[in-house]
């Protein structure tokens, strides 16, 4: 199986902590060369000198606030134009904050659609001549497993999230003969910086403690733990190698079994 990603260039969003930041340092265990995408420049250069190098990788990042699109789609294109070729790309940015549908202002809809869905294009766009160019490309986007199955109490993650993934199988569908695949990885629980805001959220609002939410959403998961980080992190870096090349278009939950739907 050739998981090899020596000479690839990845793009990795939302990578200073969580899922993101450990699908770039397995990505770049594989040889791929890593730009890292975050707002903070200090946990940029931070996560950037972790990152595993052989001696002939290339790591650096872009310090950007994607509630500033103009200046994304400035700094993500002056990136590509600098790289002989872009192979990678995975789109990953944290998740709007919990709550019913129905309470929610449009402001809030508004504004996580901007983050995710308008985000992902800009960058997408900026990728795909350099992707179409070398003919291969990996378009992997973290999203969630409400896309399969609603989850209470997140009513504009829900819905952002099955805009996004919808968005997401349209352009399996039209960049596939271009040998470029696009596909979603739905994280579950995992032990995240996002599970933990969660948790202390339904902690306040349960009395319950924060360990207590945690043992509640193991009990859930048929596997009876929730997900470190660097298993999600290992789905990502197979949807990105070469022995992925005829798998497009799909959601992959990496969830223990929790979803209840096939």
């Amino acid at each position: 199986m050739n998981l090899n990603l020596e000479n690839k260039t990845a793009i990795v969003c939302g990578s200073t902590q969580g899922i993101g930041k450990a699908a770039a340092m397995e990505m770049a265990g594989l040889g791929a060369n890593i730009c890292l995408v975050a707002r903070n420049e200090d946990k940029l250069k931070a996560v950037m000198n972790e990152l595993p190098n052989n001696g002939k990788q290339t790591h650096g990042y872009i310090a950007v606030d994607f509630n500033h699109q103009d200046d994304l789609k400035a700094k993500i294109e002056a990136f590509v134009a600098s790289q002989d070729k872009i192979d990678v790309l995975l789109n990953n940015t944290g998740g709007p904050a919990g709550g019913p549908a129905h309470g929610a202002d449009t402001t809030e809809y508004l504004n996580a659609f901007n983050q995710h869905l308008i985000c992902n294009q800009i960058i997408v766009q900026a990728v795909l001549d350099k992707m179409k160019a070398a003919d291969y490309g990996r378009i992997i986007n973290v999203i969630s497993t409400s896309v399969k199955q609603p989850l209470n109490g997140l009513g504009v993650s829900n819905t952002v999230r099955g805009a996004v993934a919808n968005w997401a199988k349209t352009l399996a569908n039209e960049l596939g003969q271009f040998n470029i695949t696009v596909n979603n990885v739905l994280p579950g629980a995992t032990n995240t910086v996002r599970l933990q805001a969660i948790a202390e959220k339904k902690a306040a609002k349960t009395g319950k403690s924060v360990d207590e939410v945690f043992a509640d959403f193991a009990a859930a998961v048929p596997m009876k733990r929730i997900a470190e980080a660097e298993e999600v992190a290992n789905a990502i870096a197979f949807l990105a190698s070469p022995a992925a090349s005829y798998i497009n278009g799909i959601n992959v939950p990496v969830d223990g079994g929790r979803t209840a739907c096939l």
